[in-house]
């Protein structure tokens, strides 16, 4: 199926039978990415007398208790009510769900004390243009790896409080990447990167959202994409999430 919509003034085309996911599959025990020292996902089937929820035991269906922290164990979309004091929740600030997204594939540069970030300068140089309500980091080096790391204690590359300044600045709502987050991992509760980003407390962007712990592909290109972004109305701040992009095409230009 393809569909033509329009950004802006210009016309692009898609093809929905052609969708890249970026989430991470969430599998029981450790083979998921961790971080924040979250115990691992569980999967246990219902006991109750003589029935058993799992027809590998001998039970009539599968009817399994699934125990995961959506933080934690893997690709999630959050929202400001993940650090502000009032009640936000995600399912009532994320009620749009296509946007048009730019990808785009960095190094994280070191920095004297051996911190891995993200700079402002670096946004600057691949996100010339406004237009786009998305952005999809790929940090590089890139491999699978990232979707089963345990980040606990490893103090991963973060995004540096101004670069997040600056994709407010570009009117940028909904950020992606592919780290556990965009804060330093030990960083005494300052939260610099995620209060700019939504501008909390003075000027809050509700309606914005950021999803960590993707994973892009390597053969998936930098350029601009159609971002389908999934959550379940769970009653959170949070949600275990599937983005899902599509290649465009641009029509016509300047309608």
């Amino acid at each position: 199926m393809k569909i033509q919509f329009l950004h802006g003034n210009d016309r692009f085309e898609a093809d929905l039978s052609q969708p890249i996911d970026l989430s991470i599959p969430l599998r029981e025990g450790m083979q998921n990415p961790n971080c924040f020292w979250a115990p691992p996902v569980d999967f246990s089937p219902v006991v109750a007398g003589d029935f058993v929820g799992s027809t590998a035991r001998g039970g009539v269906v599968n009817f399994f208790n699934v125990r995961f922290n959506p933080h934690g164990n893997g690709t999630h979309t959050e929202c400001v009510g993940h650090i502000a004091r009032e009640r936000y929740v995600l399912r009532e600030c994320l009620t749009a769900h296509h946007f048009m997204a730019k990808l785009v594939s960095l190094f994280p540069r070191k920095t004297e004390d051996g911190d891995r970030v993200i700079f402002r300068d670096q946004l600057e140089e691949v996100l010339e243009e406004k237009g786009v309500k998305a952005l999809i980091i790929r940090t590089l080096p890139n491999d699978d790896l990232k979707m089963r790391c345990n980040y606990s204690g490893a103090n991963p590359p973060y995004l540096h409080q101004e670069a997040a300044t600056f994709l407010v600045e570009m009117g940028i709502e909904h950020l992606l990447l592919d780290l556990p987050s965009v804060d330093r991992e030990e960083d005494g509760g300052a939260l610099l990167a995620h209060r700019a980003f939504w501008q909390y407390p003075d000027a809050v962007r509700a309606h914005c959202t950021i999803t960590e712990m993707i994973y892009v592909p390597n053969p998936v290109k930098d350029g601009l994409y159609l971002l389908n972004l999934q959550t379940a109305s769970f009653d959170l701040d949070v949600s275990p999430s599937k983005p899902v992009i599509f290649r465009v095409d641009e029509v016509d230009k300047g309608l």
